[in-house]
């Protein structure tokens, strides 16, 4: 399905089952978080901010392709304008770019909202995640080596940043 054929709009708890399943699907490829499985939705809903969580839908039929939400990193007020984020998309709607219309949107919204860096922790294998990223204006900033466990053993993170062009 070509990414015209589908809308981006806020993640809300009618998407929840979905979003869910996306995210568990993502869990057990074992290259997109160091989470084992997703939390219940009221966990979820909790920690992404209102403003800045959206899903991708299929206009045909109105299933979620994919969603991003972003949490706060810091609640010290220095961190106010700082955010990290995840994207998922469903594998069988991958390559369709439906993650760069999902990462366009928080964008958009983030730059809206006078916040001036989205951060986030890719696995250096994941590196279709790391290409996306650097499409949509993002740079690494280096790797944390080691930086937790994960399935028994130690992995790296790539740490990824898209500065907001309207900050010196």
């Amino acid at each position: 399905m070509p990414a015209e054929r589908i809308s981006v709009v806020p993640l809300t708890a009618d998407h929840a089952e979905q979003v869910l399943d996306i995210y568990r699907l993502g869990i057990e490829e074992g290259n997109a978080t160091f989470e084992t499985e997703p939390p219940a939705w009221a966990a979820f809903d909790k920690a992404k901010l209102p403003g800045h969580r959206f899903v991708a839908l299929d206009e045909r039929g109105g299933q979620v392709l994919g969603w991003v939400a972003a949490t706060s990193v810091s609640d010290r007020c220095a961190y106010a304008g700082v955010v990290e984020h995840s994207v998922y998309v469903h594998p069988g709607a991958r390559g369709r770019g439906v993650a760069r219309a999902l990462l366009d949107a928080l964008i958009d919204s983030t730059e809206a909202a006078g916040i001036w860096t989205i951060q986030s922790g890719i696995f250096p294998e994941n590196t279709a995640s790391l290409a996306l990223h650097r499409r949509a204006g993002f740079r690494v900033i280096g790797t944390r080596e080691h930086i937790a466990r994960h399935h028994g053993r130690w992995r790296d993170v790539v740490l990824v940043e898209r500065r907001s062009p309207r900050i010196g």
